[in-house]
């Protein structure tokens, strides 16, 4: 489907509302890493160039790395002049605010110099002792830093109009089910349930937000939404890299754990649950919850019916050459991880009786593209002979998630030329085009989010529960290695549709993947 066809331009009638927080610190765990870098000081520059910051705020970067606060902002100032264009004076503003305290995360001492050094903060920026917790770090550093925030003091929160305090949690949250229990524990014996934001930032883009917004604010979906006129639906998210220098993490964890987890099964229940009373946190997550519950569970005796894995071997990507998974640098040479993986699922409730949910997921494939396409069924009978009604190409509805967030829908129209002359036709937007600029980062949304105490678009601990659940007979089937009852399929590196025998899970009920690409 084209993104680009159509440049439709946006109604008068627009109801905007964004508030501002209020004033706050936040403190980066983790704050010499990546992902700080990459993503969340973008972000947070983003809020701020933008006016979505709140007016008193500060940035405490907290590390092992010796670095001095103008260390710290030289870094800053260095990545984003080279990533944000126009930062400008801006960006010298952004990194006044920011500070930073080499220590190591398991010295008690160090909690203490914190706890000195935000009281000092917070007076000198007059945050009203609001504090916002960030912890990029690996789960099993989740106890200690929690343990010593709180024998601190640093999560204690009163009243109504007393300062909050609220720690967001990177993903992974546990490597299996009981790991993730264990995790909860943690979390539950240090915090309330309201004080933890775990973060999935495919939550954050536009698109994502968009299928709650298409479905609820828009009659003429609502009818349709449901096993009389749906056929199926199908949810992937492909990506061209490889692995990229992350063997150690990834070949411990593989792609079921890293996408599905999360992703694909948030995803699929926004799309999927019943309609909340509200769009109160609360009210979305427990429909959330609902729908997960009702999914019909993978018992081991039908996985090989309903599970695909995979894995990238030598191929082509943009015409280049690139290697097997089992030759990049770091994984063992008869790794069993997949890279790739594609379910069945079916939800066991009276909308979505009999509709099969189709997900898919994997690397090195052919392009990157992240989309939910729901499948609408045939028209009942042509009355456009000597076109049958299966030579009529059923309506779909794109949701394309990225790289280009847009919305398409698939119609049939007629086509110039003879009377009986059809086809289909893409109604199609994309943000970037309608709104002339690029959608907010996931990250910041979600940053934005948390400092406003906004949990809507954060899991909860009986989501992430629910989803461990699911794929627990996966994980127990392959952990049987070669006597799984689920081989492992190889696909070569630029791959559409990964291995064989994913196209054979819609095959072999008369569908196809359609293109993403």
């Amino acid at each position: 489907m084209n993104f680009s066809q159509s440049v439709p331009q946006p109604s008068n009638n627009i109801h905007c509302a964004e508030e501002k927080p209020r004033a706050c610190g936040m403190v980066i765990f983790g704050a010499s890493g990546d992902l700080t870098f990459r993503k969340l000081l973008p972000s947070l520059f983003s809020l701020f160039a933008n006016g979505y910051l709140p007016d008193n705020f500060f940035l405490l970067g907290f590390a092992r790395t010796q670095m001095r606060d103008e260390d710290f902002r030289q870094r800053i100032k260095d990545k984003l002049s080279a990533n944000v264009s126009e930062a400008g004076q801006a960006l010298d503003k952004f990194v006044e605010l920011c500070h930073y305290q080499a220590d190591d995360y398991q010295d008690a001492q160090a909690y203490e110099r914190l706890n000195h050094k935000l009281r000092q903060l917070s007076r000198r920026y007059d945050v009203q002792d609001n504090l916002l917790f960030y912890l990029s770090m690996p789960p099993s550093m989740y106890q200690p830093i929690l343990e010593q925030l709180g024998q601190n003091g640093l999560l204690d929160e009163g009243g109504e109009q007393s300062p909050w305090r609220r720690v967001i949690f990177e993903k992974p949250f546990g490597h299996d089910l009981p790991s993730s229990r264990h995790l909860e524990t943690v979390l539950a014996s240090n915090l309330k349930e309201e004080q933890v934001y775990r973060i999935d930032h495919y939550l954050g883009k536009e698109t994502v937000q968009n299928i709650m917004i298409l479905r609820f604010a828009n009659s003429v979906f609502e009818p349709l939404w449901n096993r009389r006129y749906i056929d199926h639906v199908q949810i992937t998210v492909a990506e061209d890299i490889g692995i990229e220098h992350r063997a150690g993490y990834f070949d411990s964890t593989g792609l079921l754990r890293d996408m599905f987890q999360n992703h694909l099964l948030q995803i699929m229940a926004l799309i999927a649950m019943e309609p909340p009373v509200s769009f109160a946190a609360d009210h979305v997550r427990d429909e959330k919850v609902k729908l997960l519950n009702s999914v019909h569970p993978l018992n081991p005796g039908e996985l090989p019916e309903q599970v695909v894995r995979g894995q990238y071997s030598e191929g082509r990507i943009n015409g280049e050459p690139v290697p097997a998974y089992r030759q990049e640098e770091g994984v063992e040479p008869e790794s069993m991880t997949e890279t790739f993986a594609a379910m069945k699922l079916f939800i066991e409730n009276w909308r979505w009786k009999g509709v099969p949910f189709y997900l898919r997921s994997g690397k090195r494939l052919a392009a990157r593209a992240s989309e939910a396409v729901i499948v609408f069924k045939e028209v009942p009978h042509s009355i456009f002979h000597p076109l049958e009604s299966e030579d009529l190409q059923a309506n779909t509805l794109k949701m394309r998630i990225q790289p280009q967030e847009g919305v398409c829908l698939g119609i049939q129209a007629k086509r110039p030329g003879p009377k009986l002359c059809l086809g289909n036709l893409n109604l199609s937007f994309r943000y970037e085009d309608v709104f002339q600029k690029a959608a907010i980062d996931a990250y910041a949304r979600l940053l934005l989010d948390a400092m406003l105490g906004d949990q809507t678009l954060f899991l909860r601990s009986d989501n992430i529960d629910i989803a461990w659940q699911l794929l627990t007979p996966i994980l127990e089937d392959w952990r049987q290695g070669r006597q799984s009852s689920l081989p492992l399929h190889f696909y070569a590196a630029g791959s559409e549709t990964g291995p064989e025998a994913a196209d054979n899970l819609l095959n072999i009920d008369q569908r196809s993947w359609l293109p993403y690409t």
